[in-house]
């Protein structure tokens, strides 16, 4: 029998598709077992001869010499056989751990991409009224701001820069930019008065 797949992946039908062949050739070496056995028990190695040397006569010995080569015959096959299911299932193994390896390989590299291509920070947030305009919008302690409306990391000097942006922008939507977790978040947010301080809160 050719390797299994011939040059092509090997599949999980292909190793169930050999395992049936070993079974198959089990059973037929057990039917030649049982046909021994229904010749006055003759085996593999008892004498097809009596003690004067004739051919034994209580036995078919044609049929037993058949029996006894194909036991032979496919006992070779099977050899070959478990050979090849070992092999399959090495290859079918080896393809498991290293697409799980790929996969991981792809996962780690995503991450690092993503933390790459995050933009630095130039504030943290690191508190939220309840209620307030920066509450409602989303914004979370801890979110940490690379683009506040026109300010970015570039032209942030110090958190004037944010109270001059919020008061310009009293009643209109503001894009912010965060990073929450190791990846960028964007929170529409409207600067208005409220019932606590400022325009954010």
């Amino acid at each position: 029998m050719a390797e299994p797949g011939g040059g092509r992946l090997v599949t999980v039908s292909d190793v169930q598709q050999l395992v049936r062949r070993k079974d198959e050739i089990e059973a037929q070496i057990k039917a030649c077992y049982e046909l021994l056995e229904g010749q006055k028990g003759v085996g593999m190695h008892e004498p097809l001869v009596d003690a004067e040397g004739f051919p034994r006569a209580d036995i078919d010995l044609y049929q037993v010499r058949t029996a006894r080569h194909n036991i032979i015959c496919l006992q070779n096959d099977h050899k070959a056989l478990m050979k090849q299911v070992e092999e399959a299932l090495h290859k079918l193994h080896a393809r498991e751990k290293e697409k799980q390896a790929k996969d991981e390989a792809e996962a780690l590299a995503e991450a690092l991409s993503q933390s790459q291509s995050l933009p630095p920070a130039f504030a943290r947030v690191n508190a939220v009224s309840p209620g307030s305009p920066a509450a409602v919008s989303g914004l979370q302690v801890d979110d940490e701001i690379v683009e506040f409306g026109s300010v970015n990391v570039n032209n942030f000097q110090n958190l004037q820069n944010i109270a001059t942006v919020v008061q310009h922008s009293e009643g209109r939507p503001l894009s912010v930019t965060v990073i929450r977790g190791g990846r960028r978040v964007h929170v529409g947010l409207t600067p208005k008065r409220w019932a606590g301080k400022g325009l954010l809160g």
